[in-house]
C-alpha cells in the first residue's frame, strides 16, 4: 500500500503501489471522462492560453503554463499544493507535480512583477511568456476547475494565493 501524503511529503519512501485486485469476473470498471478525455483537455486548455497570451504555439504556451504552475507552486507546502493539484484537471495536475522537489524550501508571494520574472525563469531561452501570463493561464484554468471549492481551497493558502490565480 502507498504511504500516506504526509509520508511522500516529509521524502518517506512509500513502499510500493496500491494493487487493485478485481476478482469479480462480471466487474466492469469504465474509464473516468477525466482520464479519458485527459490529452484533448490539456490540449484545449494550452490553444486558449495560447491565444490569451498572443503566442504563436501551444509549445509557448505549455511552456508559459508550467512557468505558472511552478511558480504558485513555489509557494506552497507539500499538503498545500496536493489539495491545490486535487482540483486540477488531471494532465494539470500531473504538469503541476512534475519536477517537484518537495524538499525544496517555501518561498513567500512577491509582488506581480517579481512572480512573472519566476514565470519567464523557467526555459529562458525559450519562453515567450507576455507580463500578463500569470492572468492568462488563470483565466483559462478557472474555466476548468470548480470555481467555488477552487475559490474556497485557495482562501485557505497563504496570503497572495487568491491574488496570484485572479484572471
Amino acid at each position: 500500500m502507498a504511504g500516506s501524503v504526509k509520508d511522500l511529503c516529509d521524502g518517506a519512501d512509500p513502499g510500493g503501489a496500491a494493487v487493485f485486485n478485481h476478482t469479480d469476473e462480471g466487474m466492469k470498471m469504465p474509464v473516468p471522462a477525466e482520464y479519458e478525455r485527459a490529452s484533448a483537455h490539456f490540449y484545449e486548455l494550452l490553444v486558449e492560453a495560447r491565444e490569451l497570451a498572443g503566442l504563436g504555439s501551444t509549445h509557448q504556451a505549455y511552456t508559459m503554463v508550467q512557468g505558472v504552475l511552478q511558480t504558485f507552486r513555489r509557494r506552497l507546502t507539500c499538503e498545500e499544493a496536493i489539495a491545490f493539484a486535487n482540483l486540477l484537471p488531471v494532465a494539470l495536475r500531473a504538469l503541476f507535480v512534475t519536477d517537484w522537489d518537495t524538499q525544496a524550501a517555501v518561498v513567500p508571494f512577491a509582488d506581480r512583477a517579481t512572480l512573472t520574472e519566476e514565470v519567464h525563469a523557467l526555459r529562458r531561452e525559450h519562453n515567450f511568456s507576455p507580463p500578463s501570463a500569470i492572468q492568462d493561464v488563470a483565466h483559462a484554468l478557472r474555466k476548468r476547475v470548480d470555481e467555488a471549492k477552487f475559490d474556497a481551497l485557495l482562501a485557505t493558502l497563504p496570503a497572495g494565493a487568491v491574488a496570484y490565480w485572479q484572471g
